[in-house]
């Protein structure tokens, strides 16, 4: 269980939400307590104000400003201020004389400055005659913000203190409420973010997590499974590319499988030819032993064709496998038909038309692929007959498409078999004992790949017609004239 939760912990999931949960209790905490301590820093500035205001107000009563007679003792002016001057909200006053709480409003207070005898203490300490002290202290009321206003009358020798305190706490509660509100506002819309984050979050990592119990499912045997997509964002398109690398994993891991399945069937047929005839060599008979030898050299040579060809088709998948350039098609042409000539003498090798073209492919690959056509229709046709070798400019879905064939006039190609033929060690059973490895047309087929295009077959009627065609971008013509021998 404790593993369980360690793993949720460390869960993209998790990280993220906990991210979002943080950035936002760090705004959401700063922006409260930057208005609170705003707010706050306004009460006091009002507070102040008001202190300064009664000063004032004691100041005019002093100088008698309103019309009326100025007090002639400490004891009357103390009375008048008492009279005149209301305290405010959360406001208590005091007059004191000679050290001595002498007077205080009757009502509309909330808190009496003289029923703290520590906090009077504070006040008769603190109290200068010459100017007006201000201070703020924790008192049994709670905290109090408070102004001493020394009172002397010419003539009386009283002294006189007139003090006013504001309740901090009191003035302070409306926005302590605000801000408690606030934060249990700012928790609820945490907890909201948390559930919303964690279902968005859920969702929009959903096929990552698809993603990897498919990484994790997928065997040596079996790379079928696949992520389902749904949208179109990022994550999607992760999920897409995942797939398409697992189409492409799927078909190397097949070609690679038949390709060990058929040189593992391919190769046992030599060596159990070779191994037979070892074991029942008799090597006092020199003509047995010199049979037996031809043999296995022969069975070698062919062995050794079979590796050649599958370390040629295991370069095909390499992109330095082609090597193309502009190529006179023509005369491309030209020179196949001479080669092919010399591939056998028993039959009538003719042109049958000729592209007249510049296209950009590699002559060597070409050159093997459409070479080892010729060779086929050589093996497969009867002696004496026509191999018809030509070249042609199609027109297909409005794109223009090279194709390069080979005809032959023997017995076709059974029509069963023309779907596969170009598969590896894929051999046409048409009565004929023809030998090879049978990956002839698969490296023609992969050649054609190479180029962007594909290998096929067709029986036109009598013989078989191989091909090869290759997309061609804005052929260059080339003029007949360019070529009289064509």
């Amino acid at each position: 269980m404790a593993t369980r939760w360690r793993s949720i912990a460390r869960s993209a999931r998790v990280r993220i939400l906990a991210s979002m949960l943080l950035v936002a209790a760090i705004g959401m905490t700063a922006a409260g307590v930057t208005a609170y301590l705003i707010q706050r820093e306004r009460v006091l500035t009002q507070i102040d104000d008001r202190l300064t205001a009664s000063v004032e107000g004691l100041q005019c009563i002093a100088d008698g400003c309103d019309g009326r007679q100025a007090p002639t003792s400490v004891l009357g002016f103390l009375n008048e201020a008492m009279t005149r001057v209301l305290p405010d909200h959360n406001e208590s006053t005091l007059g004191i004389i000679d050290g001595v709480p002498r007077l205080r409003p009757s009502s509309g207070i909330s808190f009496a400055i003289d029923d703290d005898p520590d906090f009077v203490a504070r006040i008769l300490e603190e109290a200068d005659a010459e100017k007006v002290v201000r201070g703020t202290a924790a008192t049994s009321f709670g905290t109090l913000r408070y102004a001493i206003i020394p009172v002397t009358i010419e003539g009386d020798p009283a002294e006189g203190l007139y003090v006013s305190a504001y309740d901090l706490d009191a003035a302070l509660d409306e926005i302590t409420e605000a801000f408690r509100t606030y934060a249990y506002v700012a928790a609820i819309a945490l907890v909201i973010v948390g559930l919303v984050g964690w279902f968005v979050s859920g969702r929009i990592l959903r096929p990552l997590r698809l993603l990897q119990d498919t990484a994790t499912g997928i065997g040596e045997d079996d790379l079928t499974t696949r992520i389902p997509v749904t949208g179109t964002d990022d994550v999607s398109e992760l999920s897409h590319a995942f797939n398409a690398m697992l189409d492409r994993l799927q078909r190397s891991f097949d070609s690679q499988r038949r390709l060990l399945d058929d040189v593992s069937h391919e190769l046992r047929t030599p060596i159990t030819i070779v191994r037979g005839h070892l074991e029942l060599l008799d090597v006092a008979d020199a003509g047995e032993v010199d049979a037996t030898r031809e043999l296995a050299i022969d069975e070698l040579d062919r062995m050794n064709g079979l590796v050649d060809d599958i370390a040629l088709l295991a370069k095909t998948s390499r992109p330095d496998f082609l090597r193309p350039q502009l190529v006179d098609v023509a005369e491309l042409t030209e020179q196949v038909l001479a080669k092919a000539r010399a591939l056998s003498a028993d039959h009538e090798w003719r042109s049958a038309g000729m592209a007249h073209l510049v296209a950009s492919l590699d002559p060597d690959r070409i050159t093997q692929a459409w070479l080892q056509l010729a060779e086929n229709a050589a093996k497969y046709a009867p002696a004496g007959t026509v191999i018809e070798i030509g070249s042609v400019v199609e027109h297909e879905g409005g794109a223009e498409q090279l194709e390069l064939w080979v005809r032959d006039h023997g017995p076709g190609i059974p029509q069963e078999q023309l779907d596969w033929i170009f598969d590896r060690f894929a051999r046409v059973e048409v009565g004929r004992g023809v030998e090879g490895s049978g990956l002839g047309l698969s490296i023609v087929a992969a050649i054609a790949a190479a180029h962007g295009g594909r290998a096929y077959a067709r029986n036109p009627g009598s013989g078989a017609r191989v091909a090869i065609t290759i997309p061609v971008d804005t052929p260059e013509e080339v003029p007949d004239a360019a070529h009289p021998g064509g």
